[in-house]
């Protein structure tokens, strides 16, 4: 009888552990943890279908309702059967990346809903994720898709909104962060990433394997009960309101949004740009059996966690090129930033023979492995990239380089390229051309997403890189194509040509590494020469300024993941100062570890990266000046020799003072820097060998 009833006991809770039938029990919600157990989703079956966040046993993330509107009306936002969850492991290759491979583990929950529809959750230690799946063969068009994140009480959040507010989906994704409470968040649509602060937890919202889809932008929508700021936008640019919103919490939600399906276009004069004059009546065109992108909850405790989340990375799509061992990362001398302003050279600079030939000669001379012929190689006017302007001769250009070590990327804009892609690739890459520098996407809806897939499938048929210029932030995509090296998305070093004198570069320098740099590479442009204290900084088109001192500058080549990354300068200016220029021009590009010894979102931010036996840490500040102490636990036991690239004496006053030295450490010990106003540094660690003449 014992027996008997120990096999009752063991069936009953082998059925509770299996998924709940649709009927009477389908209103009990399913939860899902995190392998580490802090993290817990649950989610609510029934219409409307919601899911929140606990973290810790508190609420991160209030009832939040999801969902999918087809173009017929109908709403699929229930759930009818629920598979058994189940632990995924993944080991990914990561080439060109923060690290050269990452392992990931997570709890997975999959979800049938109606109509053809799935839905998967995945709870990780450091995030959730979800997404919907499409299991038919036939086609259907999505009007409107419900991403809600909501939130208790009032917590701050970073945002940067469209600089386009009468057509908010139309920019370059470049906009400093907006940092307020929630209920006082502007009303024009924020693109992503964005973070929210709850309780000293910081949720960043990103998004992963977008392809064939719009990219998500943000509105905030406090409870109608609260008002705020953000109330006025609940009336615009929202296909996100099929589905009912959630309101009993008393807080504030971020609603997605997204680019309508373009109907026609229009086409600028200047570039032969292509923008989106109309559009449909849906967000997207489905063909059949499909994914949708992961929606993406970053979860950290601590700021130093941030710069080194790998979610939308380790959830992209695999690679679909297979060999990269022909792509090249490197440096790259940048002629556009600085408006081709050599001075003391015989020649009337610019886009000229003599002037890339110098560039050529300056690159080879540092070890620079790239130069880019950036807008006015080809007319732009024109919209044909397949024809050179008479002043250059590509082909000698290209050979001169050759020569040198040196290679050659050309920039152009998107469209033009998408238009022009077989001759374009077959051409160039014939030529000996490595790479292009794609400009002035400036969307991201169906479409434009479809031509950034494509243009990455053909160059890698060519061995061409990209670097994706004018372009939203990563999505994964450089996991699906390891070609594209490098993204914008970013308010780079562009906008202090030309920005008011209200914008604060080292604040943002030190902010956006937490957060913009979770999704992935940055093409930031750095390097500039010419520096300004915050008192003295205006802006200036031909010979541009930055903020913040010259190791602000420096540490940039460290702190910012970017594998194709450019000195924005003029060589003239780098040839004035060969012991800085020669330090900086020696920093790798790729790299094989990554940590973050100590930082503040906003404040201040320290990288140490290794590469090989070498280690390179690199600090900056916002206009605070300050003293940091970096534990060197990061180091393996033994002596080492450290090249030290400091702010100078006299920095706060002259931000262009530096000072370069070598002293002897021993590992488990710390280093104590000054980094002025606006400042920075950059350390080379190498391990000191002891030579025994005996």
């Amino acid at each position: 009888m014992k027996r008997i009833l120990s096999l009752v006991i063991l069936l009953g809770l082998l059925l509770t552990a299996l998924p709940q039938p649709l009927g009477a029990a389908a209103t009990k919600p399913y939860n899902l943890t995190s392998p580490d157990g802090r993290t817990t989703v649950i989610v609510e079956g029934e219409a409307p279908l919601r899911y929140h966040i606990e973290r810790d046993g508190k609420v991160l993330v209030a009832p939040s309702p999801i969902g999918l509107t087809l173009a017929d009306g109908t709403v699929v936002n229930r759930v009818t059967k629920a598979s058994r969850t189940r632990r995924v492991t993944e080991e990914t290759d990561a080439p060109f990346y923060r690290q050269p491979h990452i392992s990931t583990t997570c709890n997975e929950l999959a979800l049938t809903l109606t109509d053809g529809f799935t839905l998967t959750f995945r709870a990780y230690d450091d995030g959730v994720a979800y997404h919907f799946a499409y299991t038919r063969n036939t086609p259907l068009r999505i009007a409107s898709e419900q991403a809600t994140f909501a939130f208790e009480g009032d917590p701050k959040v970073w945002l940067s909104h469209s600089t386009n507010e009468r057509e908010p989906f139309a920019m370059a994704f470049q906009n400093y962060y907006e940092e307020t409470p929630l209920s006082k968040a502007g009303n024009v649509p924020a693109f992503l990433p964005a973070t929210i602060e709850v309780d000293g937890t910081k949720v960043t919202l990103l998004e992963s394997d977008l392809e064939a889809y719009p990219g998500m932008f943000l509105r905030p929508t406090p409870n109608p009960s609260r008002g705020g700021r953000g109330e006025a936008g609940a009336q615009s640019t929202s296909n996100s309101e099929a589905l009912p919103l959630t309101g009993e919490q008393g807080g504030g939600l971020l609603c997605g949004i997204f680019p309508p399906y373009p109907k026609t276009y229009r086409m600028s004069q200047r570039r032969q740009q292509m923008h989106v004059s109309s559009a449909e009546d849906y967000i997207c065109r489905v063909e059949g059996k499909r994914t949708f992108p992961w929606r993406v909850l970053a979860i950290t405790d601590d700021d130093t966690q941030m710069p080194v989340n790998n979610l939308v990375y380790a959830l992209a799509s695999p690679n679909r090129i297979g060999d990269t061992s022909w792509i090249k990362p490197g440096k790259v001398a940048w002629d556009w930033w600085n408006a081709w302003n050599l001075k003391g050279v015989p020649f009337k600079a610019g886009i000229n023979m003599p002037t890339y030939k110098y560039y050529i000669d300056f690159a080879a001379k540092y070890g620079i492995e790239y130069i880019v012929l950036d807008e006015g190689w080809y007319d732009p006017a024109s919209g044909d990239m397949l024809t050179v302007i008479p002043e250059l001769d590509l082909e000698e250009l290209i050979t001169y380089g050759q020569q040198k070590g040196v290679d050659i990327v050309l920039w152009t804009v998107f469209n033009v390229l998408y238009e022009q892609l077989d001759e374009a690739c077959q051409k160039y890459a014939a030529m000996g051309i490595k790479g292009f520098k794609v400009d002035f996407l400036d969307r991201n809806d169906q479409t434009g997403v479809e031509m950034a897939y494509r243009i990455c499938e053909k160059a890698a048929q060519y061995h061409l890189f990209l670097d994706y210029h004018g372009f939203y932030a990563p999505t994964g995509l450089n996991r699906t194509y390891p070609n594209l090296l490098n993204f914008e998305g970013v308010f780079g070093m562009e906008e202090v040509k030309w920005k008011p004198e209200e914008k604060d570069m080292p604040h943002y320098d030190v902010t956006f590494p937490y957060i913009r740099m979770m999704s992935g590479n940055v093409d930031f442009t750095p390097g500039a020469m010419r520096n300004a204290t915050r008192a003295d900084w205006r802006p200036i088109y031909y010979s541009p300024v930055s903020q913040g001192t010259r190791c602000h500058q420096a540490a940039m080549y460290v702190v910012f993941d970017s594998p194709f990354t450019m000195f924005c300068d003029t060589p003239t200016s780098y040839e004035a100062e060969p012991d800085y220029t020669k330090f900086v021009s020696g920093i790798p590009t790729v790299w094989d570890e990554t940590v973050i010894p100590c930082g503040r979102m906003g404040e201040y931010i320290v990288t140490a990266r290794r590469k090989g036996d070498a280690w390179y840490v690199a600090g900056m500040t916002d206009w605070r000046a300050r003293d940091v102490t970096i534990p060197l636990t990061f180091l393996s036991e033994g002596d080492y020799a450290v090249t030290l690239l400091t702010d100078g004496v006299n920095a706060d006053m002259n931000a262009e003072d530096y000072r370069l030295d070598t002293q002897f450490q021993s590992s488990g010990t710390a280093l104590t820097i000054h980094m002025a106003s606006g400042g920075g540094f950059v350390l080379k660690i190498g391990k000191l060998v002891i030579v025994d003449h005996l």
